[in-house]
């Protein structure tokens, strides 16, 4: 028996991109806490608007 069709069922597609993504926004908004660096936090806290799909404060 194949395992195959079952890592490619869509339920399973989804929840593993849904688990990756959330990973990434994890890092990256640990990244805009507590990098050392002032440029790096905003380019993370920048990086975290445009995944979160929100805009900018003005």
């Amino acid at each position: 028996m194949s395992v195959l069709p079952t890592l490619l069922d869509p339920a399973t597609l989804a929840a593993t991109g849904a688990t990756a993504y959330t990973a990434v926004l994890a890092v990256v908004a640990l990244t805009s806490v507590l990098a050392a660096a002032p440029d790096r936090r905003r380019d993370a806290r920048a990086t975290l608007t445009i995944l979160m799909g929100r805009r900018p404060p003005r």
